[in-house]
């Protein structure tokens, strides 16, 4: 059966809890659509965070990679179309590290687009009666590092692995937590991960 690696963050910044821990916690060895799900949760660190989903690559040799973030604020699931060269914060990671400006691949292109079929997720999350949408900008933290990492690796390799990002809204349970945010249910955030993963032809 096909493996696909789904990566998920611990929590950050002012939020104590992180939805996407959750969901790849839920979702550790099922089996979705067609594959064999191995769930690893990421460290929001810069100076990490791509090496150890380059070595869970390596370790899974995954068919696909699912990369999950929290995107607080955000009402809508959005897949995202693009992943920039480039680390900048306005807040620091987990480890205390805030670029100012510089690039995650010196001989890297400036942009990479996402290999999943995102507009088909789109679609399928509106059939099911979640609201989504596609993003253009997956920002410039830690969530586009690993997503520009994962793109470059597989580019630079000439191996054709699906791969890609989606950010996810606050959890109602970190809402609560939090203060004022748009949020949906715990289980809604993860059903609507399997009807993405449902969605990716295996």
């Amino acid at each position: 059966m096909p493996t696909l690696l789904l990566t998920g963050f611990e929590p950050f910044l002012s939020f104590p809890i992180n939805p996407t821990k959750q969901i790849v916690h839920h979702l550790h060895g099922r089996q979705i659509g067609g594959y064999h799900i191995e769930g690893r949760i990421l460290p929001v660190d810069y100076d990490t965070s791509g090496a150890e989903i380059l070595s869970h690559i390596e370790e899974t040799q995954p068919d696909v990679v699912l990369s999950l973030g929290l995107a607080a604020g955000r009402q809508s699931i959005t897949p995202e179309r693009i992943a920039i060269n480039w680390n900048e914060s306005s807040e620091k990671d987990n480890r205390g590290n805030k670029p100012d400006g510089e690039p995650i691949h010196e001989e890297g292109a400036d942009g990479l687009f996402t290999t999943l079929p995102i507009r088909q997720f789109v679609e399928g999350l509106h059939e099911n009666g979640y609201p989504a949408q596609i993003s253009n900008t997956a920002g410039t933290y830690v969530c586009n590092h690993v997503m520009y990492q994962t793109l470059y690796h597989f580019k630079k390799r000439k191996e054709h692995v699906p791969s890609g990002f989606i950010h996810l809204p606050a959890s109602h349970e970190l809402a609560v937590q939090h203060g004022k945010l748009p949020s949906w249910p715990q289980q809604d955030l993860t059903a609507a991960i399997e009807c993405v993963i449902e969605s990716i032809d295996s």
